[in-house]
């Protein structure tokens, strides 16, 4: 199985903007910058981004499972969605 790593040609930065009445949550926000694009990520993307250190996608679905209130399938798909839209861009790449 394949494993997972953040491209180390991204550059990237968290903000946290709890203003305006905004949730802390709905405020954290992680921006990546690599060869022209940019990409926004809300809480779930940084969590999935910051674990993509050579796990597979299997470790982060069982990291992931406890912590969101949905099916393993529903989950599992969704990963596997985020991190084709970051290898597309050239942000993650597997090994």
């Amino acid at each position: 199985m394949s494993r997972i790593f953040r491209n180390p040609d991204v550059l990237w930065r968290r903000e946290s903007d709890a203003g305006d009445g905004a949730s802390q949550e709905d405020a954290v926000a992680a921006i990546l910058f690599s060869g022209g694009s940019m990409l926004s990520l809300n809480e779930f993307g940084i969590e999935l981004w910051e674990m993509c250190d050579g796990r597979t996608v299997d470790e982060l679905v069982a990291a992931l499972m406890p912590e969101f209130d949905v099916a393993e399938d529903v989950l599992r798909t969704d990963i596997l969605d985020f991190l084709d839209s970051l290898s597309q861009k050239g942000f993650i790449r597997y090994e």
